[in-house]
């Protein structure tokens, strides 16, 4: 899954349990459905946690046209506790997940067709959207 900056889904892809997300990253960023800026004009950054340090999440990233921020393998933090530089940008994809989660036939997979688990993500995603639009319109 992506996501952008706050959290609303750009993108879903799916798979077997036994497939790691590095092999899903190329198709992943294929299938935005939202039209992107050119990135020669607007520079687009991706972030990465540390399973998508090797040469074909970095090459994924830069096919896709971005800037990849990957956390080397073994690498530790380098900011102090009262030293933040960033924000932290890793949990915002866990969270849209979990937002997902709250539509139950999500949880566990009926489907038999994988076409058909995908459109109920996608449509679950296209709620989250509808929600977020509508919340922003009407506060509570």
């Amino acid at each position: 899954m992506q996501v952008e900056q706050h959290g609303g889904p750009l993108a879903v892809e799916i798979d077997g349990a036994n497939v790691h997300d590095t092999k899903m990253l190329e198709q992943t960023i294929d299938a935005v459905v939202v039209p992107r800026p050119d990135p020669e004009k607007l520079v687009q950054h991706l972030c990465l946690d540390k399973g998508y340090d090797n040469p074909t999440g970095h090459t994924a990233a830069a096919k896709g046209g971005y800037v990849p921020h990957i956390r080397r393998i073994g690498e530790e933090k380098t900011d102090g506790w009262g030293e933040k530089t960033h924000p932290a940008r890793r949990w915002v994809v866990e969270r849209t997940i979990a937002w997902l989660q709250r539509c139950r036939a999500l949880l566990i997979r009926y489907d038999k067709k994988p076409t058909n688990y995908k459109g109920l993500i996608q449509l679950a995603c296209a709620l989250l959207w509808y929600r977020r639009r509508h919340h922003r319109l009407h506060p509570a």
